[in-house]
């Protein structure tokens, strides 16, 4: 079980809490929605969650152990913008490379193709480099996802391609899913049930921090996360633009 027990954050000591007091867990086979207008922490949270960054008080383990410092984390983070969690001058191949090569069936689930291989990470769209950093993340390590408003800024039929995808891989391997967004919608048709971290946070504020705090990590990827379950579909969800 990924569990986060009394998580708190602030970028500085004069700044006021972005995260504090948050417990959540996510079990292996669950879908976690996690709510919230731009602007609350969602995305800081993310980091904490995933190991980007160091809670200030509280903890984040893995089936009872502490999040790994080095090597692979079994907590992948997948950002909005995927141009920024890549290195820009890698070729597409290097950077699904990176912690281990993808299987052709993974690649091929997710519309990869190999004519990418060669190209950098410009040269593909938006939604084409979020299915790279998407394979990228699936390792045989990886047991936690965290899509962090991952498809917001694609059209509806690529997002509905990319949710699809993600759904069937995380139920065949039984890994846990956060999905965080600001699309109440989107959460309902998709998660198991949802935790609303930031509903009374008046604090969770980050419109003032620098703007280089505020943007995400530029990463070149060892650091990933996931696992999750489908939910059965239902007609009494709220219904979204996308259609899975």
């Amino acid at each position: 079980m990924l569990e986060a027990q009394q998580l708190a954050f602030r970028y500085r000591d004069e700044l006021p809490w972005i995260v504090n007091g948050i417990d959540l867990d996510i079990r292996p086979g669950e879908i976690v929605g996690l709510p919230g207008p731009s602007g609350r922490g969602k995305s800081t949270l993310a980091k904490v969650l995933g190991g980007y960054l160091l809670p200030e008080r509280g903890s984040v383990r893995v089936d009872g152990a502490p999040l790994t410092r080095s090597g692979f984390c079994p907590v992948q983070l997948l950002f909005q913008h995927p141009e920024l969690a890549v290195n820009p001058r890698w070729r597409i191949g290097e950077i699904l490379g990176e912690a281990e090569a993808p299987p052709a069936a993974l690649l091929d689930e997710l519309g990869i193709e190999s004519a990418w291989f060669e190209r950098y990470p410009h040269e593909l769209s938006g939604g084409e480099l979020q299915r790279v950093c998407l394979a990228r993340a699936i390792c045989s390590k990886t047991r936690y996802l965290l899509c962090d408003e991952m498809t917001s800024m694609l059209d509806a039929l690529t997002q509905a391609q990319i949710w699809r995808a993600i759904l069937n891989i995380v139920k065949r391997r039984n890994l846990g899913l956060l999905v965080i967004s600001h699309d109440t919608a989107l959460i309902d048709r998709l998660c198991d049930r949802v935790v609303p971290c930031f509903a009374d946070h008046p604090d969770a504020q980050i419109d003032n921090l620098p703007g280089d705090q505020k943007d995400q990590d530029r990463n070149s990827g060892e650091h990933h996360r996931e696992e999750a379950d489908i939910p059965p579909d239902s007609t009494d969800r709220p219904q979204t633009g996308i259609q899975l």
